[in-house]
């Protein structure tokens, strides 16, 4: 699991506390869960120091790794943590993957761009861990190559505070002045869906999935996860090849589904290749799942067809005329008495708070599920590691092995005097039922053996003290075993560019000095310490022509009048396009130049 520190998180408004992170460290260990956290925005000269010690501090409370984008931090004074490359650092090729491996990098994080026969080229030409997003929001840039936002208003999406321009909506006209596309959200991608490709990402050399949770709440990440622990469990338990990383086994209470988590629809992006339909152009917000078409309007009420599974309380929203998304939340409802007796689907009553302008036909969506809230709001998951354990008599008293899943042994024993039991034929059950109450902890008894010379008494309160202290001792044990991976020792690298543009991102003299290091020989300051003119802000492996038709690589032979321009009020981006790499940039523009 990955978690953002107090400061230098590419989620400026999600820290957390060393305090905070030592407490989940902590608990995740006991699972043998490895914690990373995330450092990984890009540092100017005056923060480097602040940086450093935040990073000790992380090390001292014993994280996995760090997740970082700058290379100026491989050049401070920090301890032997391990280090993961961010998607931030753009990492598309086998090239920039293998330097990242020979500079010290044991896991890189690749761009979510990158299709299944790219993911196998790197995979077969490094060594290094590779890491996927299989889920959640996708930036419409390659991750790191983003400066619209910074240009626009200030805000850095480098370093944490993206205003996320790419969510707005834009009319689009061509060189005359023509609008081509109105008030349409352009540059909003739909959340990454890769759920029934996991064993392909597993085959192509992926090694750990990664689940994006920017600002999401406690519901979400219980449902998302534990769609994905399934999915992940059904493949292991096919394919001996593989094992999972952590240990323990979770049973679930609930059945996730994310369609009823916050998503902009879904896609798999180019995992398998270019297609259309990646982009959710209406609307940048959670559409939820579809439930029906509205039957018949009423002052106080509406029918929907097939929404026999809505509950009072539940969330819907629509579409209106303008391709607006119009939501309002249902009081009550009821099954229509027509459909008692229909054998043509289910209808049903439903009374809003506040009656809505809907019309005949419309399709309504759930985004707010007011049944599967509850269950969400309660123990949802349980998590047991198991263990064999084994009551023994020894020469003075008596002795409690186990040897937990992980092949981790303890030992507790007692001196103890031993009395015969009046009732013998008891003693057993009276040991298996005191040794089993294991409660709260994390632990379940997968065998439990009883060797004794004769059917002694014990009482039940010594046999549950006896009971925590061996928990006790393998607690500690577990705790003992348990190893952070230490930084991977670099090789001599060389950069496999010897010029670096704006696009390099740095913005600090320790950086500067880690690629001269490494055979870099010219080198431009980062776009946060200079903001170059009339370079492209966004790069992106989306394009408008393609989504909407005009693909001339797809045979579409009338030419646009080009250059294309996006206007969001005062805002104007010029579009170019690459047809020979497939990629669309996007560059700023001044309304002083061009009064649409």
């Amino acid at each position: 699991m990955y978690i953002g520190a107090s400061a230098f998180g590419a989620r400026a408004a999600a820290g957390n506390s060393i305090a905070d992170i030592e407490t989940l460290v902590q608990y995740a260990h006991k699972f043998r869960s490895k914690v990373y956290v995330t450092l990984n925005t890009l540092l100017t000269d005056d923060q480097l120091p602040a940086a450093q010690k935040l990073i000790h501090q992380i090390y001292h409370a014993e994280a996995d790794a760090l997740i970082i984008q700058d290379m100026g931090i491989l050049q401070l004074d920090i301890p032997a943590i391990s280090l993961h490359a961010s998607t931030q650092t753009d990492n598309r090729t086998v090239e920039k993957v293998r330097f990242l491996e020979q500079s010290g990098f044991s896991r890189v994080v690749l761009a979510r761009e990158l299709n299944l026969k790219q993911i196998s080229e790197i995979a077969s030409q490094t060594n290094v861990e590779l890491e996927a997003f299989v889920h959640g929001a996708l930036c419409v840039s390659y991750s790191g190559q983003c400066y619209i936002s910074e240009a626009s208003c200030g805000r850095s999406a480098n370093r944490g505070e993206c205003a996320q321009y790419c969510r707005l909506p834009y009319n689009l006209f061509d060189a005359n002045g023509n609008i081509l596309l109105k008030n349409k959200h352009l540059l909003s991608m739909k959340d990454l869906d890769l759920s029934e490709s996991l064993t392909e990402l597993i085959q192509a050399g992926i090694r750990s999935f990664k689940i994006e949770g920017r600002l999401k709440d406690e519901n979400y990440v219980k449902n998302i996860t534990a769609f994905y622990r399934k999915k992940l469990d059904s493949f292991l338990d096919g394919n001996s090849k593989y094992k999972k990383a952590s240990t323990g086994k979770t049973i679930f209470f609930f059945e996730p589904n994310p369609a009823k988590s916050f998503r902009r629809g879904a896609t798999d992006y180019f995992l398998h290749g270019r297609h259309a339909g990646i982009f959710q152009s209406e609307t940048p917000k959670s559409i939820g799942e579809l439930i029906g078409k509205v039957m018949l309007v009423d002052q106080r009420y509406f029918e929907v067809e097939n929404g026999s599974n809505l509950t009072n309380g539940d969330g819907l929203c629509y579409f209106d005329k303008q391709d607006e998304l119009i939501g309002f939340r249902l009081n009550k409802i009821e099954l229509s008495p027509e459909s008692k007796f229909s054998t043509k689907g289910t209808k049903i009553k439903c009374y809003p708070s506040i009656m809505p302008r809907l019309q005949t036909g419309t399709l309504l969506y759930r985004n707010h599920d007011q049944a599967f809230e509850k269950i969400m709001n309660g123990k949802t998951a349980e998590r047991k590691v198991n263990i064999d354990l084994s009551f023994t008599e020894t020469e003075h008293g008596f002795a409690i092995d186990i040897v937990d899943e992980d092949g981790i042994y303890s030992r507790f024993e007692s001196i103890s005097e031993k009395q015969m039991a009046q009732n013998k034929e008891v003693v057993e059950s009276n040991i298996r039922r005191q040794l089993s109450k294991l409660g709260d902890s994390i632990y379940q008894i997968q065998n439990l053996q009883i060797n004794l010379q004769a059917p002694w008494f014990f009482p039940a309160t010594k046999l549950n003290e006896w009971r925590r202290e061996a928990i006790d001792q393998l607690e500690a044990a577990r705790k003992l075993d348990y190893k952070t991976q230490p930084r991977e020792k670099p090789e001599m690298a060389h950069f496999p560019k010897k010029r670096l543009s704006y696009l390099a991102n740095v913005t600090n003299k320790m950086a500067e000095t880690f690629y001269r290091n490494h055979g870099v020989t010219e080198i431009e300051q980062g776009f946060k310490v200079k903001a170059q003119e009339g370079v492209p802000l966004m790069f992106t492996k989306h394009c408008i022509k393609y989504e909407s038709g005009w693909c001339p690589k797809e045979g579409y032979k009338s030419p646009l009048n080009e250059p294309l321009y996006l206007k969001n009020n005062d805002q104007m981006f010029e579009l170019t396009f690459d047809c020979k790499l497939c990629e669309m940039r996007i560059s700023k523009k001044t309304t002083k130049i061009l009064e649409f």
